[in-house]
């Protein structure tokens, strides 16, 4: 009997494993790509960066799924594919890294995690009533940032400051708009081919708006260092850590698995500051640290919703046939 709890004990750590080293994967090498990104935009436009990652990590998906034969999308599913391209990957990730040309890595990784703020405040302009909780973790959150910038008061004089500010909150209102539209218009075929057609599109919505705006250099014009950070960001940024996601997202608790955007700053902070000397201050430490707890307290009382209505719905699905009956 002992031996038979020990053996299952024992399968049940090894079925996890591998799951919580992917989510281990993710935690860590998504905060490196805010890296890889203020790297690659020092030498080149940051759109035309964008664009030719998302062209190269686009085509690499599209061809796997050729390959496989996938089924294309068909009618109104190229306009979900079309609009979510454009606010995925056009507005969220290109002006994303646009913003590090102007900022830190840590700051715009910071700025970046509080995407969730920009759904409960949307949801709840539409409509929807705010929980307790949520909108708690609203104020903490806010506080967190105003702590962030205290020891960035004197660079809101500098209009590049400014600019990479705005656009960087921009992009995290964009992904919060991508967010919920596609939970709303999600496409019936395959959503990961779904992602690489994305990537496509705003590579050749990006590639387009930087040549016929002349900001884009030629490509023999773009120096290795760069040509290495799109390689990264594209290889691990793209395909490899995308790949960890889904499969921790297909093995772990949703709960476990969204630890990763709490843990993806505080890897771009810590690097940003070893590797471009950004200034690691006591006020981005502890504005960084509040405003994560803001974020969980939100994104806690985002899945404890979900969870009621499931239930509820549950219930009156249940209710429904009882009836029948």
């Amino acid at each position: 009997m002992k031996t038979k709890i020990q053996n299952a004990f024992s399968n049940k750590i090894n079925s996890i494993g591998l799951p919580i080293l992917a989510l281990c994967w993710v935690s860590f090498f998504w905060g490196t790509t805010w890296i890889a990104s203020k790297e690659g935009v020092r030498h080149m436009p940051a759109l035309q960066l964008a664009g030719i990652r998302q062209f190269i990590g686009g085509m690499l998906y599209v061809s796997f799924f050729l390959f496989k034969k996938a089924t294309w999308p068909k009618g109104k599913q190229w306009q979900t594919i079309i609009i979510l391209s454009i606010l995925n990957f056009v507005l969220s990730n290109g002006l994303s890294t646009w913003g590090v040309k102007y900022i830190s890595s840590g700051l715009g990784a910071i700025i970046g995690a509080i995407f969730p703020l920009w759904i409960v405040i949307i949801t709840f302009l539409g409509g929807e009533r705010i929980a307790r909780l949520a909108v708690i973790g609203l104020m903490i959150s806010f506080g967190g940032i105003c702590i962030v910038f205290y020891d960035h008061l004197s660079d809101f004089l500098n209009a590049d400051f400014r600019f990479g500010i705005l656009i960087s909150i921009i992009a995290t209102i964009t992904w919060a708009f991508g967010t919920l539209y596609t939970k709303k218009k999600a496409p019936s075929f395959n959503p990961y081919f779904s992602i690489g057609l994305q990537m496509l599109i705003s590579s050749m919505i990006l590639i387009t708006y930087t040549e016929t705006t002349n900001t884009a250099v030629s490509l023999s014009a773009i120096p290795i260092q760069s040509w290495y950070a799109i390689a990264y960001l594209v290889i691990v940024g793209s395909v490899l850590t995308f790949i960890a996601f889904i499969y921790s997202l297909q093995k772990l608790p949703t709960e476990l698995n969204s630890i990763y955007a709490y843990i993806n700053p505080i890897v771009a902070v810590l690097l940003g500051a070893v590797i471009f000397n950004e200034e690691l201050t006591k006020p981005i430490i502890l504005g960084g640290a509040v405003t994560l707890c803001g974020l969980y307290m939100v994104n806690h009382s985002i899945r404890k919703t979900r969870k009621s209505l499931l239930e509820k719905k549950n219930q009156e699905e249940v209710k429904v046939k009882m009836m029948k009956i």
